[in-house]
């Protein structure tokens, strides 16, 4: 053996193949815009309501957390309803 090496294998030069514009998005149904929307309600509630029982409790850094995800629950189910 004389430890010489084979040929790496020819790269292609050009990049690759312009696969044309994006794919547009489609709205959801009102029907499935209405019931994620309900779902995040539900959940939004219920971790106000963890907030606030962890609050009475003086768990603070529970109660501030769980009014965090509150907010951003029920945040998110509205632009559900708004954007689809």
């Amino acid at each position: 053996m004389t430890g010489d090496r084979p040929p790496a294998p020819a790269r292609p030069t050009g990049g690759p193949a312009d696969p044309g514009p994006p794919p547009v998005a489609e709205q959801r149904p009102w029907l499935e815009r209405l019931g994620l929307a309900a779902i995040a309600a539900v959940m939004g509630g219920l971790l106000a309501f963890m907030a606030y029982a962890a609050g009475t409790g003086g768990e603070w850094i529970l109660a501030t957390m769980s009014g965090a995800g509150a907010i951003l629950t029920l945040g998110v189910g509205l632009s559900t309803l708004i954007r689809g």
